[in-house]
């Protein structure tokens, strides 16, 4: 089919008109919008609490069965130098992510430092076993893309409880995508290699948390679901949260009470 200069030069105007970067950043503005009216009308309450509940007693008995015995196991007979240099290697391999996301967020200063400790873990650190970027004085930051969404505004969405992983939300679930794509593990062309690397990774994390289950009190899924969102909260306003107590600025007041 033959197409003349004066039809293709008319496409390529219309073509450039629709595809404008204000056109473009209006388009993705007015998605995010629609993403954050939708989540918010969700937000408020748990429309997948029974099957989160009945997802909750899976991911118990797998943990009872698999991950708790290999996590006692595992934590027996390693040696804690060798569990704090796997940690370390392990949270070293996060900070490319980590520096992504802040920058994301508008925290160009915490994004620089974070890569300035990967280059330096990875290579006098000895591919991260040992933290010598916190010993400088580079500071470990806790970022994600679930973190990210939320600092543009996009609410959490119904509590998710994922098999295998455990708590969540749709907006952080969602988060895990973008994330998994920062990972210096894609780079790795050798499946069982990376696959090994994951494992070690759950297996760390839960020798790490051995015994929280003991302080679970009351219904343990409202337990874990409030603990998930406080934790979240904590970690995307990097730990300035309001204290309740400021409001009693002076403590001497209560010495009236001795008396009693």
């Amino acid at each position: 089919m033959y197409t003349s200069g004066r039809e293709v030069k008319s496409y390529k105007e219309k073509f450039c008109a629709d595809h404008t970067p204000n056109k473009f950043m209006k388009r993705n503005l007015y998605i995010l919008i629609l993403l954050s009216f939708s989540l918010s009308l969700i937000s408020e309450n748990d429309p997948f609490e029974n099957i989160n509940r009945t997802t909750l007693e899976i991911n118990k008995k797998l943990d009872k069965a698999v991950a708790t015995p290999v996590a006692k196991f595992y934590k027996r007979i390693t040696p804690d130098i060798l569990e704090i240099g796997i940690y370390n290697a392990i949270s070293n391999v996060d900070d490319i992510s980590i520096s992504f996301n802040n920058i994301l967020q508008g925290n160009i200063k915490k994004g620089l430092s974070d890569l300035a400790r990967f280059t330096i873990n990875s290579t006098i650190g000895l591919v991260g076993f040992i933290d010598v970027a916190s010993q400088i004085g580079l500071k470990k930051h806790d970022e994600d893309f679930g973190q990210t969404l939320a600092v543009w505004g996009i609410p959490h969405g119904p509590y998710l409880m994922l098999p295998g992983l455990g708590p969540s939300s749709l907006r952080d679930t969602i988060g895990m995508i973008p994330d998994s794509f920062l990972s210096p593990s894609i780079l790795i062309n050798h499946e069982p290699t990376v696959y090994s690397l994951k494992f070690l990774d759950l297996i760390d994390t839960r020798a790490r948390y051995l015994g929280l289950e003991d302080i679970v009190i009351g219904d343990e899924y409202l337990f874990i679901k409030d603990a998930y969102y406080q934790n979240r909260l904590f970690e995307t306003l990097d730990g300035e949260v309001d204290d309740d107590f400021e409001d009693f600025e002076d403590f001497e007041d209560f010495e009236d009470f001795e008396d009693f």
